[in-house]
């Protein structure tokens, strides 16, 4: 039997042999979830080759399809997670990136299990409360004793809704720098924050009779920027999914009633009709058959031409979830900087630990603005998009400190965005200056742009490259050429002065065919 590793690193041959591969790789969805970028590729040469040796109409149009240039060239996108859970605003705090280790080192069931137990997302509070002996319940039993999620829907919906005010989070993600807006529309408690005319037969009234949706998209598009809805069509509490404490119960929790297909479908068709968002983000699953879902995606692209969907409708042939769905713009790491090469990915990450507002987090469990800035450049480097997530207060106010994050960000993009938007990944991503500070590259049409993580001490910077003759430097906020010369092992820019401390400086490198890796 092939290794993993012997596996993805020759992922091409005969349909029938990537079947052969996939089924000898199964097991290895614990070790290697979704983050893993190895196996990401193997998946995506297999969804390739189905869609070739398909026949059917649908099929020939999504194979076909080339993801919109746009998606690629805006780089930078902001994530609203809100939802009844902001009441209590509870989730064990743990690092994300904890979280994903554990669960990619213990692949047995008691490892997984605690995973989800101490799962640091605000979010997901209506399903760690029905996990025996999880934090929450004992956070839930100290502080909210006779209440239940039930009783937050309606005061959320009661009180808290009608005061948001969605303007205030579009502009936030302009002032970010931010190109595109993708917000929850339904998480996996079931509520829903459009009007609906879907109806629920269990929970009538888990929807918001004010359009959010509706209103966030207007005042997103209005500041340039482009909008896209997130929809949880894998889990749904409402429809009486068991709470998801392990692998195998997350594989299990998507409803595979009629019931519920119709339900996610009619609200998908509803979602593109009313929004026609340009961001198709859904989770968890599609609990369909692939002809269904395959005509849902063309339904879509026919009313959203440059649409774009992500990797998580992932659809059902019988009772197994398909490793990966039937098309695909883009896949989705978690909280990390890693992506697929020849794969357009985009990696989705909180200002914190959570998603979902979590009133234990503070200044000291957010990045910084430095931070946030190296994640983004070092994603972008690297080819990647990076989804930021904020995460409005039980009132739909943004986090001081989240704000003020993002707003940072947005002050340095203003000077060096030129490094970031419509750039692609350079010959490396990965460079360091002589005194040790770390590098990324990007590459525009026209040039190859140096992104130094934090503040050269100097009035000299010594990069890892070569540069022909009659190659210029710039950098923002100076009119004329930078000079520089040849060492023996890079290129020396000499600066006006010793620059004063930023989160990164930035210096464009033209024309690119002059710039040559050391």
């Amino acid at each position: 039997m092939l290794s993993f590793a012997e596996i993805v690193q020759h992922p091409g041959g005969s349909l029938a042999m990537l079947n052969q591969k996939l089924a000898h790789t199964r097991g290895l969805l614990h070790a290697n979830p979704a983050n893993d970028p190895q196996f990401l590729s193997l998946l995506f040469h297999y969804e390739k080759m189905r869609l070739d040796n398909a026949m059917d109409d649908n099929s020939a149009f999504l194979r076909e399809r080339k993801t919109p240039v746009w998606f690629d060239d805006a780089k930078f996108g902001i994530f609203i997670h809100w939802s009844p859970a902001a009441i209590p605003a509870y989730a064990p705090l743990l690092p994300p990136e904890h979280v994903y280790a554990m669960r990619g080192a213990q692949n047995d069931a008691d490892g997984l299990s605690k995973v989800w137990r101490r799962l640091p997302h605000a979010i997901a509070y209506e399903n760690a409360l029905r996990i025996e002996h999880s934090p929450t319940v004992r956070y839930h039993d100290e502080h909210f004793a006779g209440l239940t999620y039930d009783d937050f829907v309606d005061q959320f919906r009661d009180q808290m809704l009608p005061a948001c005010d969605p303007e205030q989070w579009a502009k936030l993600a302009a002032r970010a720098g931010a190109k595109y807006v993708v917000l929850v529309t339904k998480h996996q408690d079931g509520f829903l924050f459009w009007p609906s005319d879907v109806d629920n037969a269990y929970k009538s009234d888990w929807r918001s009779s004010r359009d959010i949706v509706g209103e966030t998209a207007t005042a997103v598009r209005a500041r340039g920027m482009r909008f896209g809805t997130y929809y949880c069509g894998g889990a749904d509490a409402t429809f009486g999914n068991p709470p998801m404490r392990d692998h195998q119960t997350l594989i299990d929790a998507p409803p595979r009633t009629q019931e519920y297909l119709d339900y996610i479908t009619a609200q998908w068709d509803e979602i593109i009709e009313r929004y026609a968002p340009d961001i198709a983000w859904n989770d968890y699953a599609f609990p369909g058959p692939r002809d269904h879902l395959q005509r849902l995606l063309r339904r879509y692209f026919d009313r959203v031409p440059d649409g774009v969907v992500n990797n998580r409708f992932q659809e059902y042939a019988g009772t197994h979830l398909q490793p990966c769905p039937t098309y695909s713009d883009f896949t989705t790491p978690e909280y990390t900087a890693e992506g697929v090469p020849d794969i357009k990915w985009e990696a989705c990450r909180s200002v914190g630990e959570s998603f979902g507002y979590n009133a234990l987090e503070s200044g000291e469990t957010y990045l910084s603005a430095s931070d946030l800035v190296h994640t983004l450049a070092d994603i972008v480097a690297r080819g990647g998009n990076l989804l930021l997530n904020i995460n409005p207060t039980a009132t739909g106010t943004i986090p001081f400190a989240e704000a003020e994050r993002l707003q940072a960000i947005g002050w340095w993009l203003e000077d060096h965005g030129e490094a970031i938007f419509h750039t692609r990944p350079w010959d490396r991503a990965v460079g360091v200056t002589l005194d040790g500070q770390g590098v990324r590259y990007t590459r525009a049409p026209a040039a190859v742009h140096a992104i130094i993580l934090g503040t050269p001490p100097s009035a000299e910077v010594e990069l890892d490259l070569f540069l022909d003759d009659g190659a210029e430097v710039r950098m923002p906020g100076h009119n004329a050429p930078l000079p520089w010369t040849r060492t023996p092992i890079g290129t020396r820019i000499s600066l006006p002065q010793a620059p004063a401390k930023q989160p990164a400086m930035t210096f464009r490198l033209a024309p690119a065919e002059a710039v040559q890796p050391a």
